[in-house]
């Protein structure tokens, strides 16, 4: 069994997948999306990041976290708001794969491809016609701060074209 190292750097910024078991679409209503955001909430406040763009679609979510100086330690996060969400459950099933995909973003570049790639992920899975049609996203407060044009997404951007991180 090969060993999976985590990079971790300290107030480091970080793009992660995190994947619901069997791809259930457990945030198929908005009720189980308030319980996620509750969640987030709840850990941001006892141990603090920046979540600076997220999508969250039936199966699967997309974020990007800026971490605070000093820390670096995203997976005791995960575990928290991961069990958060499954405790807020009536059915006591299984809500979660076990692990998560994450990568650490290294440029201004490259934040802005893994920007672009949560708020394209509602077209791409055939959820939405237009990002701003999807209401789980941060694309409004994005396209609200003058970072993305009127009808941007429609079709996948040149700069994320090829990019899998499901």
């Amino acid at each position: 069994m090969s060993s999976y190292r985590r990079l971790r750097v300290s107030g480091g910024w970080y793009f992660f997948t995190v994947v619901t078991h069997r791809r259930t679409p457990v945030f198929a209503k908005e009720c189980d999306i308030a319980q996620l955001r509750h969640a987030l909430r709840k850990v941001m406040a006892h141990r603090p990041f920046m979540l600076d763009a997220m999508v969250v679609l039936p199966d699967h979510l997309h974020c990007i976290w800026k971490l605070p100086d000093g820390d670096a330690d995203f997976p005791s996060r995960w575990r928290e708001i991961k069990k958060a969400v499954t405790r807020t459950r009536v059915e006591r099933v299984r809500v979660w794969q076990p692990r998560y995909w994450e990568h650490l973003i290294r440029d201004e570049e490259d934040w802005r491809r893994h920007v672009d790639y949560i708020h394209f992920n509602p077209v791409k899975h055939g959820l939405a016609d237009d990002p701003a049609a999807w209401p789980w996203s941060s694309f409004g407060r994005f396209r609200s701060r003058g970072l993305y044009e009127a009808g941007w997404g429609r079709s996948c951007p040149d700069n994320i074209r090829g990019m899998d991180l499901e």
